[in-house]
Parts: C-alpha cells; structure tokens; sequence
C-alpha cells in the first residue's frame, strides 16, 4: 500500500535525508536536536520557577495584611522587609534570571543548532526520528502510515 497521492511510500519531503548526508551526521543532528529539546524543558522549568516564585511573592501581600489585622504587626513589618520583593539570589529577580538565561545560552543555542541543521542537512528537521519512523512502521497498516493524510511529498 502507497502512502503519498503520487504512489510513493516513506517520509514527506522534508524529512528524507538529502543526497550526500551520511548516517553518522543524521545521527548527530539527532543528538543535538534532543539536547536543544531538553534545555526547551529546562526553559519551561525555568518560566515555572519565575511565575511560581513571583506568586508567592504576591501572596505575601495577603499574607502581611492578614498579619497586620490578626494583630502580630512585627511579624507583618518582618515578612514585609524580609521577604516581600526579595532578590532569588544576589541582585536578581527571577526575571532577570530568565533574560540571562534566554540571551547567555537558549538563543545561542537554538541558532547552532538550526545552523548545523541548514548547512548539513537543507534545514530539514528530524530526520534521525522520521527514519526511525520508517524503520519501525508496518507497512499498509493504517495507523503506521508515514504522513498525515494531507501532508505533501
């Protein structure tokens, strides 16, 4: 059973490997493809960390109001010149920490990546995983076809 509208069978266009790109560059694209995938989720984590922290700060706000009005005003004035808009570490909000660490290494990152990718493989994504696809498709069965129903060739 054919895959494509054109009789032909196996990835889409943009994902078989061009001519002249050996197994050990797939390989290695792959490898630097899932290392940028990790510092994407390490970045999430990040973005979690910032909003987590900056709501707990926000809270605080509750929390010297409720202190003040239960009456324990040095425990509110405490929290409030303590904690409330503290620095996460030395001259930093979380912020800040999120900028550096988008501009000190997420962005270059990507960029390497994507260059490698467009000098050694014509800027085509994925191709140790779509022809890990291949190899492990059962060929006519229809939830193991190579490309989505509308996907070019």
């Amino acid at each position: 059973m054919n895959d494509h509208e054109d009789g032909s069978a196996g990835p889409d266009a943009r994902h078989r490997r061009p001519d002249g790109v050996d197994d050990l560059t797939v390989e290695a694209l792959g490898s630097l493809s899932k290392a940028l995938e990790t510092v994407e989720r390490a970045r999430g984590h990040l973005y979690s960390f910032h909003q987590l922290t900056g709501g707990a700060d926000l809270e605080l706000d509750r929390a010297v109001r409720l202190l003040r009005e239960a009456g324990h005003r040095e425990w509110a004035d405490r929290v409030e010149t303590e904690i409330l808009g503290r620095n996460v570490i030395p001259g930093h909000w979380t912020f800040q920490i999120v900028e550096a660490y988008n501009a000190t290494y997420y962005r270059p990152f990507c960029q390497v990546e994507r260059g490698a990718v467009t000098e050694l493989a014509q800027g085509r994504d994925h191709l140790y995983e779509a022809e890990m696809k291949e190899a492990r498709r059962t060929p006519g069965h229809p939830a193991h076809t190579a490309c989505p129903p509308d996907a070019g060739t």
